[in-house]
């Protein structure tokens, strides 16, 4: 467990609502807890420590971490132990590679998205020049992640704490349209044997129009989308990613 936990607050009282969960689940678990502002962290102001949880956004929780002198995790949104189960060709590429396909017409649409946490656009359906918009704060050299176009029917994204599905919400497409749960308990599996789970994290999954039950992407624990996840799981969560991160060694 934590000494104590600062939460990330907008300002003037205003938070996002992961963040309101956990400071109300810690306050009724009896951890002190304050609030504080991405200023304030920058500035220097909150005496951080490895048995004090941080939450907030990726910037935010990367920051505390270089504060105390650890290195920002690596992200993976394609483990290769699960790439049985993307059912589409997946590649990197750079901006400029991705731009110079688009105006020479070379092949046909790609979805492409920022590689690593630095969103310089948003993933985006990549079909003509005037999608090249999306990419005018990116520069050339910019790795990305492209895949091949599919549809999906219905995604899900689904909680793990210590190996364990601790929970599932859907948060895009038909929910009734459910992801098959035998083959979702089998990545787990097969991604926690392969050593590529971290204590928390989530992985979203959907259904295709194969009917096919894909991984749409893996995440990582902290700083993480709720979709509504009970407060009490989340907050498991967020603490095991947290106590990995900031463990010795």
């Amino acid at each position: 467990m934590v000494r104590c936990a600062f939460i990330q607050e907008l300002g003037s009282g205003r938070m996002e609502p992961e963040m309101r969960a956990l400071l109300d689940e810690l306050r009724g678990r009896h951890v002190p807890v304050e609030t504080f502002t991405a200023k304030q962290l920058s500035r220097g102001q909150i005496p951080l420590a490895r048995d004090a949880l941080v939450a907030g956004d990726v910037p935010t929780v990367l920051g505390a971490l270089k504060q105390l002198g650890i290195d920002a995790p690596e992200t993976h949104d394609y483990p290769p132990s699960l790439s049985s189960f993307l059912h589409r060709r997946v590649w990197r590429s750079t901006v400029r590679d991705l731009k110079a396909a688009v105006l020479h017409e070379a092949g046909p649409p790609v979805f492409a998205k920022p590689h690593g946490r630095r969103k310089r656009f948003t993933g985006h359906v990549f079909a003509s020049v005037e999608d090249l918009l999306y990419l005018e704060r990116a520069s050339g050299s910019t790795e990305v992640l492209c895949s091949e176009v599919v549809r999906w029917r219905s995604e899900f994204r689904v909680f793990v704490v210590h190996g364990t599905v601790v929970g599932t919400r859907h948060y895009g497409g038909d929910p009734s349209v459910r992801v098959d749960e035998g083959q979702v308990l089998r990545a787990i599996q097969l991604l926690e044997e392969a050593g590529e789970g971290t204590a928390g994290y989530a992985v979203d999954f959907g259904v295709l129009e194969s009917g096919e039950t894909a991984i749409v992407e893996w995440n990582d624990g902290f700083s993480l989308g709720a979709y509504g996840l009970e407060q009490g799981p989340y907050t498991d969560l967020t603490l095991a990613r947290w106590l990995e991160l900031v463990r010795p060694g």
